[in-house]
Order: structure tokens, then sequence, then C-alpha cells
């Protein structure tokens, strides 16, 4: 018999049909799979160890996630602390709150007449329709909370802290918004202009010239300063988008302040762009090393794949598999209201850089 190459160690196992099998099941087999599949149960693996170890883990949500159906998956995320930091496109946070103030998505077609969409004023998100009437109804009343905040300059993470403050105390129902106000899990919104909370803030100050400011700035600042405060950090990607970079380029900035950073220390992500068109949101997360986004020992896993298929399983295998894990976590305790963010009770300083002392 020829030598067994080194490199022919561990044999793919078919999987097999279980109809009693869980989601965490389900995963564990798909690790002896490939493609994908395996990719998705590595995900499973990496992000265990992200809720075992002292470390800030980042979420990243860009895409129609809430319009697709996600957003209460993402606030048991916030809820029960499977991360510490939100970071999220406006569209997102948007189509939530349109579903916590009671107003759905619809099923629908990709195949529409879009022209007598538009005639009955139907917005079309893909497959997923939406009334642009109730969409109009919550602009305005985006732009009535923003008119009755105090007149300065808010980051957008204390801006959405008001915001699921002030949705919860209007309607006590539950989404992404409301658990972060109630868990107090920080959200930003780096592109938060270009989306309807935007729109609306801009409504605000069509009627009031000293309303609807947003200091993004500032948010680069805080999100920097938590990574310096606490720099074993995790990086969690859905969908890369603005929010991908933003996470990313926390790690970065606060590195300049700190060189105990040198990059997130775990990395997941689940897209569907790719590498060699060159945008941000498919780039690999080996790229990411050589800007020092990520460390170079990093443990770390893409998974190319609607985001709408592998969540649901993910956190639905790591709801059973981390339980002990998340009961004896200890996350980031944060202070959200007011312009100063409290880790730990606290604060961090105001609109500088904190400062690592040798």
């Amino acid at each position: 018999m020829s030598h067994q190459s080194r490199f022919l160690r561990v044999p793919v196992e078919p999987f097999t049909v279980d109809p009693h099998a869980s989601a965490d099941d389900m995963l564990a087999r798909m690790e002896r799979i490939s493609f994908q599949g395996r990719n998705l149960a590595t995900a499973r693996r990496i992000w265990e160890r992200m809720l075992g170890e002292d470390c800030t883990i980042f979420l990243g949500t860009a895409g129609a996630l809430t319009a697709g159906g996600l957003r209460l998956l993402i606030a048991h995320l916030v809820e029960h602390r499977y991360i510490d930091c939100l970071v999220s496109t406006g569209a997102n946070l948007y189509h939530d709150l349109h579903e916590t103030r009671g107003r759905r998505h619809y099923i629908g077609s990709p195949r529409a007449d879009d022209a007598l969409l538009q005639g009955d004023q139907i917005d079309r998100v893909y497959d997923t329709y939406a009334s642009e009437a109730e969409f109009v109804d919550n602009d305005e009343w985006i732009a009535a909370f923003a008119l009755t905040l105090e007149r300065r300059p808010y980051t957008s993470r204390e801006l959405l802290y008001e915001l699921g403050r002030h949705l919860w105390e209007q309607t006590g129902g539950g989404g992404i918004l409301t658990a972060a106000y109630r868990a107090s899990v920080p959200i930003f919104c780096p592109a938060i202009a270009d989306s309807s909370i935007g729109m609306g803030l801009s409504q605000a100050r069509h009627r009031d010239a000293t309303a609807g400011y947003v200091d993004v700035v500032g948010d680069i600042i805080e999100s920097a300063n938590i990574v310096i405060r606490h720099p074993r950090t995790a990086s969690i990607v859905l969908g890369g988008g603005t929010p991908k970079n933003f996470i990313n380029q926390a790690s970065v900035q606060a590195e300049f302040y700190d060189p105990r950073v040198g990059g997130h220390r775990f990395a997941v992500q689940i897209v569907t762009d790719v590498p060699h068109f060159g945008g941000a949101s498919g780039s690999s997360l080996e790229e990411a090393q050589s800007w020092g986004k990520l460390a170079t020992d990093a443990e770390q896993v893409t998974v190319h794949a609607d985001v709408t298929l592998a969540l649901p399983l993910l956190v639905s295998a790591l709801a059973g598999s981390a339980r002990e894990t998340l009961r004896s976590r200890a996350p980031l305790a944060f202070e959200l209201a007011g312009p100063t963010m409290r880790v730990g009770g606290r604060p961090l300083p105001a609109a500088r850089f904190e400062e690592h002392g040798p």
C-alpha cells in the first residue's frame, strides 16, 4: 500500500437526514461537510469562542435584514448579549421602528409590475412590500421626536438610545431599538443620513433650523475609545456595507493611540459580495489583516451566503450550544444616557481619545 499523505487525515462525512435533529446537531455535523456549510459551522465555533473570552463583540448589520424578517433575531442577540455593540445601516433601524410601531412588511414578488405598485404607493424590497403612506407617517413621527430633544449635536449612539427610549415608552414593543435601549447596548449608525431616519431628522430641521444635528465624528471617537478601554475585540459582520468598515476602523483608530490593540482577535462575516471587484463589502478578512484591522493570528471565517439563509440556523444553533457560556459571560456594562458614555462605571473622555499610559 502506498504511503498515506499527511493531507489525507480527516475524511468528509456525508450528511445524513435526521428528522429529529436540532439546529445545534445539524451545524455540528456540517463541520464535516464542505464549502459554505462547513464555513457556517466554523462561524458557530468562532462565535462561541468570542463569548467565552473576555472580548468586546461588535455586530455589523447591512442590507435589508429587518425588512426581510430578521429584526427579532437581531433583537435577541442584543437582549441576550451575544454582542456588545451594534453598528447598523439606518435602513435596518428604520424598518425595525416601522414594525415596532405596529406596521408590517408584506410577502410580495420580485416579478411585480413596479408601475402598478408605485400607483398604489407600495414600496418594494425585492420580494417584500411596504406602504409608502406608513413610511411617510414614520418620517413625521421621527421629526416630531427630534423636536423634543435639546438643541445640540448628538452622536448617532446617543440619538438612537433616546429614540429607543421614546419608542419603548410609546409602544412597549419588542425590536432592535427597544432591546438596545433596555439592555444598554450602544448602536452606532455611521451613515445615518443615508436612510429614512436621516430624512425624518431633516424634516425636523426644516421646522427648526437648530434641530436634528448628528455628530458622526463623535461616533468614531466613542467607538475607538471602547476598543482602547477593552482592546480584545471581535467583529461579526452581516452583509458588509458601511458597518463593516466602521467596525474595522474603530480598531485601526484605537491602535493609533494605544499599541496594545493590534486588530480584532476574532472575525466572522456572512456576505454575498466577492473580493475580486475591489469593494469593501466583499473584501476578504485576509485583506483586513494588511490594514491592521484584524490580528494576523485571528480566528476568522467568511461565509459566502445570504444572511436570511445562514443567520437563523447559526443563531438557533448558538442558542443551544452556547447557553452555559452566555449565562457565565460578563458583558461590558454601558451607561448610555447623555452625551458622555460610561463603560464599567467610568466615563469615556469627551471629544478626545483616551491615552493608554505606560
